[in-house]
């Protein structure tokens, strides 16, 4: 419970072991929220794993399998997820004179683990939601390459995450007046580890090229979103995707 009595609310981080992951966990747990989050191999930091409300799972999102024997029964009961924030992904570069037995590969672990974990561990959320008439959060973090797309090395990401926002459209249409508010938010460059095996692709000066600012965007500016749309506060917006880019493009 927390300080005024109120239950505390339940979140799921994927990705939460670094990068923008990370900050939503630190930031959701400073916020009062009770936090699961999730990692494939790299281990939580300290002040993640020693905090009296975070608990740690160690699973592959690209394997089915995993998915269902590790997060599943999380799933399992209503009231045990509040909301749910499909923020894990990868992003492998593949270029197009590549062998195609390669390219196929990047392309089926790009979407494993961008696009059918976000839908299946979605599915399931929506479900015990559903079931039990209550109320739910999903979030999921997408890319400003879903809009703009990406450089031909990276299509699969960008297809993956363009699959994301219109997956997350698709459920608001749905399922939004049985309570389930659902949000894509599409950053840019981040100051995360991803960002910088970008620079080692395409150099420094590429992570701000075309920006509004001479910096790349703090991943706490993620944060502080998706802790605000976590409240619930607006679920008039449900479908939304917000653009956090740095101004690199507006709509």
């Amino acid at each position: 419970m927390t300080k005024n009595n109120t239950p505390q609310k339940h979140a799921i981080v994927t990705g939460a072991s670094r990068g923008i992951g990370l900050e939503i966990a630190k930031k959701l747990l400073k916020e009062g929220f009770r936090v699961t989050g999730t990692a494939r191999k790299s281990e939580f930091p300290n002040e993640l794993s020693s905090h009296k409300n975070f608990n740690g799972i160690h699973v592959d999102l690209g394997s089915k399998n995993d998915i269902e024997f590790q997060l599943k029964p999380l799933f399992s009961k209503s009231g045990g997820i509040d909301v749910l924030i499909n923020n894990a992904g990868i992003s492998v570069d593949m270029d197009f004179s590549d062998d195609d037995k390669k390219w196929l590969e990047v392309w089926d672990r790009t979407l494993d683990v961008n696009l059918r974990s976000t839908a299946l561990l979605s599915k399931w959320f929506v479900n015990i939601h559903t079931d039990h008439q209550s109320k739910g959060v999903l979030i999921n973090i997408a890319s400003r390459a879903a809009y703009r797309g990406d450089t031909q090395e990276f299509a699969a990401y960008a297809a993956s995450k363009a699959g994301m926002v219109a997956f997350t459209k698709s459920i608001a249409r749905n399922f939004s007046k049985m309570g389930i508010s659902a949000y894509s938010i599409a950053p840019g460059f981040i100051d995360t580890d991803m960002a910088l095996e970008a620079v080692s692709v395409y150099g420094e000066e590429y992570l701000t090229q075309g920006s509004a600012f001479d910096e790349i965007t703090d991943p706490k500016e993620v944060a502080n979103l998706v802790a605000f749309l976590s409240k619930g506060d607006v679920p008039h917006m449900s479908g939304q995707t917000f653009h956090i880019n740095g101004g690199s493009y507006m709509i």
